[in-house]
């Protein structure tokens, strides 16, 4: 099930340019759509362990993966980080390293919500980036409808 709402790669978008900006990423080779996975890593991995996150990136991979399937070649190391992949620079030349990286993030962000629920997942978030502007908060809106 695709759980990247466009509220959500909204959302993705808006974090990977904060984590940019910010360049407090943990590999500053990494492209930011890429190092969002990495800063919220460590964090899970405390409530999950190395093998429950890689699980959870790897299922997030797949999902977009279905929209971007170079995705799906991203070396996932044993604790669950994504290696750097010999076809990011070809990714970057055409404009999909950024488009697949927000939906990475979405997808991740997506599943977090499915499986711990939106106030832990936005706690979680705020925990990582508290500067991240709180208009930006707004994933987890509901429809008037």
């Amino acid at each position: 099930m695709n759980r990247a709402t466009p509220q959500l790669r909204e959302f993705a978008r808006r974090l990977i340019e904060h984590e940019a900006r910010q360049k407090q990423s943990p590999n500053g080779k990494r492209p930011a759509g890429f190092s969002v996975p990495e800063r919220l890593r460590p964090h899970l991995s405390t409530f999950m362990g190395n093998g429950g996150y890689r699980a959870l990136i790897l299922r997030s991979l797949t999902l977009a993966g279905a929209e971007f399937p170079w995705l799906r070649d991203t070396p996932v190391a044993g604790d669950g980080s994504l290696e750097t992949m010999k076809d990011f620079e070809r990714q970057a030349e055409t404009g999909e390293l950024s488009r697949g990286g927000v939906a990475l993030v979405a997808q991740l962000i997506g599943l977090l919500v499915a499986f711990i629920g939106e106030k832990l997942t936005l706690q979680l978030l705020l925990d990582i980036w508290p500067k991240l502007p709180r208009r930006d908060w707004d994933f987890i809106k509901r429809d008037s409808t």
